[in-house]
């Protein structure tokens, strides 16, 4: 039996999680919020996840009924992410360890999204369609490794809603994503869009491109002199939103049906904060439902970044006999899925 803490401070969610032989004992959050038409910059999210990560490591133990030394291992985000917050949780990890004389684990973000949807659901050997603000991948596992089948070639699912959102001004609160899909319930007509799948992999910038000029038509970049009898179509944001949802979400059912034709799978694990949408699970579980397939779905408790996905799968990683030295517990922005040694796993 393990009991781990771990700390997710990636992007502009700061977590901390505590799990003991997969029971879960604590998972609380804070989220940085900006104000509506803004994105989150590096220097004050990390601002924030260094005024809130104290607070909330207490919390956790509170809520967990647990002293320090009742803890076997201390995990924190190495990356994918952005460096300053990400420095945080390292920094505090790293401190913690030496205060509380715990072993120290790095965990790769997107394996804790996988092992936390996969301890969450009880889903065997699904394929994985990984979506967030900055990921946007295919996955299956195959001897020893997370193997990426396809991925977005530009920006990820996540990043093409949030920034829309920014351009219409919809609310960051609770988070853009979410305004939109409400928004989006409220859209009548389909608007064509881009629909760029190549392969096994996406792109969404020049769909994002294509909808912003639909939004705001002073944007266009058509050159050519329109008659003057010529009117711009004008669209209303439910269905702005509407049609980007459908679109986007297609495209990612359509490549998840091909991996799982050629891996010969029947389930689907849907992991990452885009993975909270009842959209994109909806239109899963029809492509599922069709091929007699199943689709395993995850609440934003633990679907949105979160500690104790980073706890789940460094606990994982502990109990497998993974170790790190101090000197090596740094982070890293570029940290790919399929470089991680899944040794933990005995299928």
């Amino acid at each position: 039996m393990v009991c781990a803490l771990g700390i997710e401070g990636s992007a502009n969610k700061i977590g901390i999680g505590i799990i003991n032989n997969g029971n879960v004992l604590a998972n609380v959050r804070r989220t940085y919020i900006t104000p509506p038409g803004e994105g989150f910059l590096p220097k004050e999210t990390a601002k924030h996840h260094r005024e809130a990560i104290l607070a909330l490591v207490q919390a956790s133990l509170k809520e967990a009924q647990l002293k320090p030394s009742d803890l076997d291992v201390i995990c924190y985000t190495k990356g994918p992410g952005m460096a300053p917050p990400l420095l945080v949780g390292a920094i505090v990890a790293r401190t913690l360890s030496l205060l509380w004389q715990k072993p120290l684990l790095g965990v790769n973000h997107c394996i804790g999204h996988i092992e936390m949807g996969r301890l969450i659901t009880g889903a065997e050997n699904p394929i994985v369609l990984y979506v967030s603000g900055g990921n946007t991948q295919v996955i299956a596992y195959s001897n020893k490794r997370y193997r990426i089948f396809g991925e977005t070639i530009d920006i990820a699912v996540g990043n093409c809603l949030d920034r829309f959102a920014r351009i219409i001004k919809l609310s960051n609160d609770p988070s853009p994503g979410y305004n939109i899909e409400q928004l989006a319930k409220q859209g009548k007509q389909y608007i064509k869009l881009p629909y760029v799948v190549k392969g096994m992999d996406v792109s969404f910038s020049g769909i994002l491109s294509h909808i912003e000029e639909l939004a705001d038509p002073s944007k266009r970049r058509n050159k050519r002199k329109k008659q003057q009898n010529e009117s711009e179509p004008e669209y209303s944001q439910a269905d702005l939103c509407y049609s980007l949802q459908e679109t986007i979400f297609a495209m990612l059912v359509e490549i998840t049906e091909r991996a799982m034709a050629h891996c010969d799978s029947n389930e689907v694990l849907i992991v990452g904060g885009v993975g909270c949408n009842e959209r994109l699970q909806q239109m899963m579980g029809i492509m599922c439902e069709e091929r007699n397939g199943k689709v395993f779905a995850i609440d934003e408790r633990y679907c949105i970044d979160n500690g104790l996905m980073i706890a789940h799968a460094g606990a994982e990683m502990f109990k497998a006999g993974a170790e790190m030295p101090l000197e090596d517990a740094f982070v890293t922005q570029r940290y790919r899925t399929d470089e991680v040694l899944v040794n933990w796993r005995k299928d």
